[in-house]
Formats: C-alpha cells, sequence, structure tokens
C-alpha cells in the first residue's frame, strides 16, 4: 500500500473500515461450559477454561487476538507513530531531579539521551562534590524485556545500600546488597520480596525485609538477615496470619523506630516497633487491631503523633508519650495502647478530610482536603500557629514531598495542575519564602497559557454533588460539537488528582476536551464519600459517572455522539459497569486491564489479593454480597445490546488483576453484542499491571488508545 493511500485511510473512522469488510474476522474463543454454584445459585462460565497462562491454546487465543487487534489498527500506525513521536518529543531525556540531603549525602535521579531507565546518583557534603553512580538501570535493565528497580534503602554508614529488582512484572522482587564504596554487589540474592519494603538496624549490618507468598503475592513475614549469613537461615521475627492484611516495613524518619504496618484495607491498622539499635529485640505492638480503627504514626522526639478515625470519621491528631509497653511489662496505663491516655491536638471536622502528615523538629506539616481539593497546612511546634499555603488556581494537585531532613525548616512540596507542569518547592516555614526549584520542562512549544482549567459539580441521580476537573484548549467550543473524553477511578479511597500530563496535550491540540470526574469510591470529598462508593453501595461510583457523562452532554461540552471514557484496573471495573448500563452515552470506550471478572475473582483466595479486598467489595461467599456483585459484576452482566467501540488491554503476567479476566469478558463480549462497533483485545505478552517498563515503551500503548479515540471522533487525520 503506496503511503498516500496509507495517510488517506487514517482520516477514516475505523467503523468505515470494519463496514468495508477489508479486515480478517475476530478471533472466537472456544466454548467449554463450567458450572459454578455459591449460595445455592449457579452460574455457566464458557470461558473459565482461559485461566492458565501456561496452556498453549490460552496463549494461541492471545495471540490471535493480538493479530486481529493489529490488523484492524493498521490504518491508524501512521497516527501511532506521529502521536508517539509527539509524546516522546515532549519529554527532556536529559533530565534531573531535584536533589534532596539524607545523612551526609545529596541524592538524586538522572535520564540520559535515550535512556528509557532512571540512573540514582549521590554527592557527598554538596552539589558540587563527583557524582558516585549507585544504580544505572539502564544497564541494570540489558538482556531484560521488562525492568524495574524496586526502590533502595542506605546504610546509616552511607556504605551499603539494600536494593530490589523485578524482570517479569509479576511484582516478584528479588532483593540484592551492593557496597557503594567498592560498586560489588554482595552474594546474598532473596528472592519474593515486597519492593521497597525494607530497614537497615544502626549496626550497618542487620536488615529486616518482606517476604511475600508467591501464589498470593500477599506480603506475609518479615525477616532479620545478618550480612555474610545464608538467606535461607535468615530469622522470621513476625509472620501475618490472617491474610486480608496488607504489610508494609520501613525506618521512621526520625530514625529511632523500624515499624511494621499490617493494614486491613480501610478498616483495621496495627503498628509493631523495634528501636533500631537493638535489631535483636522484639517488635512491640503500639496499639492492638481493632475492626473500624485506622491510625498512623510518627515519631517526634519523646512522644508521637497519631492520626486516628477512632470518633473522628474524617481523622483527628493527637499525642502519646514515646512509651511502648514491652511484651513483660505490666498492664500499667500511660503507655501507647491506652488509647485514654492520648491527647487531642486537631479534632475531627466534617467538612476537612485529614489525610496525610509529616513532622519536623520546629514544625508540623498536614496533608488535608476540602471541597475536593488538597490543603497543605503547616504548624509551628512552638507558637502553635498555623497556616495554609495559598495555590491560586481552580484545580490542582499539592502535596508533601520527600522530606528526609528533620531538623530543618524547609518543607519540600509537589504542586501540579491541569495546565501546570509537576513543579517541585521549597518553602521555609519561618520566612514563608517559597521557591520554585524545578518545574517539568514539556518540549515541543507547549505554553500554558494556551490551555484553561474549570471546576464544576454535578449533582447526582440521589443528589450527592460530584466535583468535576475539566481541561481544554482555548478557542475549543463548548456547544455540543467538541469531543470529551471523560476519565475516573473510584475506588479504595484512591483520589484521582487533576494534575499534568504532558501526553495529554495530543488530544486537546486536536480539539478534545478532557474531564475527571471525582466520583464516590474516592477521598476526595472525606472519608464518607469512599464509604458510600463500596461494599453495598458500590453502584454510586458507576451512577456518578454516567450522570456527570449525561451532564456533560446536556451543557454542551461533550458532542452526544463524541463521548469518550478511559479507566485502568478499578477503573477498568466502572468501564464495563457503565457500558452496562448506558452505552448508548459512549462512542467508545478504553477499557485497561479492567477488573471485570468481580465474583468469579472474588470466590477465589488463591488468586492474588483477593482476601485483602472483601472490605472493598465483599465477600460472595455471604449471600448478600454475591447477589450484589453479581448485579454489576461486568462479565457476568454481558447482555444482548449494542455497546460502544471497545479497546480492552491488558497483560500475561498482571498481579492485580489476571489476564483472564478480560479475555474473558471480550469472548462473551463477542457473542452477545450487537451491532458492527469494534472490540479490540490486546494483551502485553511481557508485562504486567503498569504495562511496559522503561519511560518511552510505555508510550506506544498510549498512542494506541489515543489514536483509536482520535478516529472515532473523526480527528485521526495527520
Amino acid at each position: 500500500m503506496n503511503k498516500h493511500i496509507l495517510l488517506t485511510l487514517t482520516a477514516f473512522s475505523l467503523h468505515s473500515l470494519m463496514n468495508a469488510q477489508t479486515l480478517p474476522k475476530p478471533p472466537v474463543a472456544a466454548v467449554k461450559p463450567k458450572t459454578l454454584t455459591t449460595n445455592g445459585d449457579s452460574r455457566t462460565d464458557n470461558y473459565y477454561w482461559l485461566n492458565n497462562r501456561e496452556d498453549k491454546e490460552v496463549i494461541n487465543y492471545l495471540t490471535d487476538e493480538n493479530a486481529y487487534t493489529d490488523a484492524v489498527l493498521a490504518p491508524q500506525k501512521p497516527l501511532e507513530d506521529k502521536l508517539f513521536a509527539e509524546m516522546k518529543g515532549r519529554i527532556k531525556q536529559q533530565d534531573q531531579s531535584v536533589p534532596y540531603k539524607e545523612g551526609a549525602y545529596y541524592y538524586q535521579t538522572n535520564f540520559v539521551q535515550g535512556g528509557e531507565y532512571p540512573i540514582y546518583v549521590r554527592k557527598k557534603g554538596s552539589l558540587t562534590a563527583p557524582e558516585e553512580v549507585m544504580f544505572d538501570c539502564n544497564a541494570l535493565a540489558k538482556g531484560h524485556n521488562y525492568y524495574n528497580l524496586g526502590g533502595f534503602e542506605v546504610s546509616d554508614n552511607d556504605e551499603l545500600a539494600i536494593f530490589c529488582e523485578d524482570t517479569v512484572s509479576r511484582r516478584l522482587y528479588t532483593l540484592r546488597v551492593k557496597n557503594l564504596k567498592t560498586g560489588q554487589i554482595y552474594p546474598e540474592a532473596i528472592p519474593n520480596v515486597e519492593a521497597g519494603d525494607f530497614a537497615w538496624a544502626t549496626d550497618n549490618k542487620t536488615f529486616f525485609y518482606v517476604k511475600k507468598d508467591p501464589k498470593t503475592l500477599l506480603g506475609y513475614q518479615v525477616y532479620r538477615h545478618m550480612l555474610g549469613n545464608d538467606p535461607k537461615k535468615d530469622v522470621l521475627v513476625y509472620e501475618e496470619k490472617d491474610n486480608q492484611f496488607y504489610m508494609a516495613l520501613y525506618r521512621m524518619k526520625s530514625k529511632k523506630y523500624i515499624a511494621i504496618n499490617c493494614d486491613h484495607n480501610g478498616v483495621t491498622s496495627e503498628y509493631r516497633l523495634l528501636e533500631a539499635k537493638n535489631p535483636n529485640g522484639e517488635f512491640v505492638v503500639f496499639y492492638p487491631r481493632e475492626r473500624g480503627h485506622e491510625y498512623d504514626i510518627q515519631h517526634y522526639k519523646d512522644k508521637f503523633y497519631v492520626r486516628t478515625n477512632y470518633k473522628a470519621q474524617n481523622f483527628r491528631l493527637m499525642e502519646t508519650p514515646d512509651k511502648l509497653r514491652q511484651p513483660n511489662m505490666k498492664a500499667e496505663t500511660g503507655y501507647t495502647n491506652d488509647r485514654s491516655k492520648w491527647t487531642e491536638v486537631i479534632p475531627n471536622r466534617a467538612d476537612v478530610f485529614f489525610q496525610n502528615m509529616d513532622v519536623f523538629a520546629n514544625h508540623l506539616v498536614l496533608g488535608e482536603r476540602k471541597d475536593g481539593l488538597a490543603k497543605l497546612r503547616v504548624i509551628n511546634q512552638k507558637t502553635k500557629a498555623d497556616e495554609y499555603l495559598d495555590f491560586g488556581e481552580p484545580a490542582y494537585v499539592a502535596g508533601i514531598g520527600q522530606n528526609p531532613d528533620f531538623n530543618t525548616d524547609i518543607l519540600r512540596y509537589g504542586y501540579s495542575s491541569l495546565t501546570t507542569p509537576a513543579s517541585v518547592f521549597d518553602y521555609n516555614m519561618d520566612t514563608k519564602a517559597k521557591t520554585l526549584l524545578k518545574q517539568q520542562e514539556v518540549l515541543g512549544g507547549f505554553d500554558k497559557n494556551n490551555y484553561t482549567s474549570e471546576r464544576v459539580f454535578v449533582t447526582a441521580r440521589d443528589g450527592a454533588r460530584v466535583p468535576v476537573s475539566i481541561v481544554y484548549r482555548k478557542g475549543t467550543p463548548k456547544d455540543g460539537t467538541s469531543p470529551v473524553l471523560q476519565y475516573a477511578y473510584g475506588s479504595y479511597g484512591s483520589n484521582t488528582e487533576p494534575g499534568f500530563s504532558s501526553n495529554r496535550i495530543s488530544l486537546l491540540d486536536r480539539g478534545f476536551i478532557y474531564a475527571i470526574a471525582h466520583i464516590r469510591g474516592g477521598q476526595e470529598m472525606g472519608r464518607q464519600w469512599y464509604e458510600d462508593g463500596k461494599l453495598l453501595k458500590k453502584k454510586n461510583t458507576f451512577n456518578d459517572f454516567v450522570d456527570v457523562s449525561k451532564w456533560l452532554i446536556a451543557n454542551k461540552y461533550a458532542a452526544p455522539d463524541k463521548l469518550f471514557a478511559l479507566g485502568g484496573s478499578a477503573g477498568g471495573l466502572l468501564m464495563g459497569a457503565v457500558i452496562n448500563q448506558a452505552p448508548e452515552l459512549y462512542r467508545g470506550v478504553v477499557a485497561a486491564v479492567p477488573f471485570v471478572d468481580v465474583v468469579t475473582t472474588m470466590l477465589d483466595e488463591s488468586i492474588p489479593l483477593t482476601t485483602g479486598e472483601f472490605e472493598e467489595w465483599g465477600n460472595p461467599k455471604k449471600k448478600a454480597y454475591y447477589d450484589y456483585m453479581l448485579s454489576y459484576s461486568p462479565y457476568d452482566q454481558v447482555s444482548k445490546q449494542t455497546y460502544p467501540n471497545l479497546l480492552v488491554t491488558t497483560g500475561l503476567h498482571d498481579s492485580q488483576v489476571q489476564y483472564w479476566e478480560p479475555a474473558k469478558w471480550v469472548a462473551k463480549l463477542r457473542t452477545m453484542k450487537t451491532g458492527d462497533n469494534l472490540l479490540l483485545l490486546h494483551t502485553n505478552m511481557e508485562a504486567g499491571h503498569g504495562g511496559a517498563s522503561g519511560r518511552f515503551q510505555a508510550l506506544k500503548e498510549v498512542a494506541m488508545e489515543y489514536a483509536f479515540m482520535l478516529n472515532l471522533a473523526g480527528k485521526g487525520s495527520l
């Protein structure tokens, strides 16, 4: 096909190409009925057999789907290439992060021209000192189709570093130790560890790490390792018996304690602490787990600050003396496990959600949310005077940055908005002086003044006011003729922040309006916003999204035939649910790594992460939850109706949402949907939940998704 014809074809919609019958027929998955019975109810799953990545027939089917998708999308390949070049061209390839100081060194992350991966470096004493390369991930990634350095931790004497690597994208990391002075990597290689969950003791010889169950992928054991010893002889110091809890391990900012945090998915918290100078001691419970009680702690001099939801739905701040009750002590009062002795510092507020904090020698910094927007509050520890930083834009994200130095009056924080690239500031908490250290440099002629953002509230069907953040290029008509891409997540209390994306410019410059719906299931509007979008109220999440879609059309942001939707993971569940509920609203939908087979997955406790999700979705072994989940599970609710054009993506090694969920969903949709709209499945055979590794390779999938929508919107011409 000559270049002229190919370029002309890209100007037509993919729908037209399908009607022209120039493409092969889509693959049809074999039907192998399997009956699944729960709570006296039987379901037939015709595609259960796809749950086996070792089966050659499964791999062949996924390969056939990829070939079909490639064939359908072949005419848009020039547009994909152009979009990829645009997005890559906006990235400053030779770049570096703002350095931060920890101990005697300044640490920094560098990127080099053409490099896919970061290079972690440090300088001793000053920024003019010689640069020491700790980890060159471009070199480490050689020979691997996927590579991720899962964090590192430097010993107190600044000589050694624990680090971990994943070369499969299964999130099972291998822990190693590197001598930063000699460059030697020690022979210890500890498999199946949790990324970043490790901590040094003060002796510079002992460290702790979290071991993962390779089947469930849950971190469940904490081990102590002594350098030079056989890892097989490492000492188990704690094991979490309840597989509904997630685990984290770290050294606290004060450096006094090593902490184990066990969290029951937004329901229960428990901390165990060990003095870092006493690595052979026993971890002590700060406050025992109690259903419904969540808390976080920060150590400060002779006390602990406690962020707690005890009698405080939006959380309050309390303090208690640094007095841990050791196992051999009597249950006397005054210890941290005596909550009656906790003293309130900041009360619960109905209109403010207290989400995190950071502690300095002379100041306390709180991360809060009000009316869905992030706030940073600085409190002077001595005078108790406080203030809020002013950001001055209608929709933005701001957060506490990397502040490892306890004895400083400088707060580092990050800021971004829908029109302002990611920025790093230093704020003097005494003088109030604000210094911009770095703003993401966007190449290719980007000018933030060419774009504008809005923030509106949409009234949902039950009266809830849903915030929506909107961005578009100035001059884009809001007369009911523009294409709109609507995005949301809406689960786990995770906030969808209105931050900047240089990739998004490729849509905005082609006339798209981009809208983020801050629907229930997130925590943007406080804790109740999350509670109203989970378990037996989960349908509020889907209803909110649909109601925002209708509002965007009714208020002429979106052309009725040019509204698109995008969501990934739990946001992919959202996509599946809304197209079952209101398929007529959407011209096209991209569902990335979608969690769509809710009931079957939540019934299988051998699947990674299932048990930890019961408090989010419910346990379907209980009939009330089974019936409710079944009523919205996208896979179970596929029906004979016309669905939008669909592009579904997944990864063969996905550890969060198993590849077979989207594969089964697409197979069922093929047999049920009416009409001739596109249905495409793309499986990355070498990646997992996050897609391709590397800062450029991942852009290829974004380019594919954008080209898919641009063509359908009639804006696919080069």
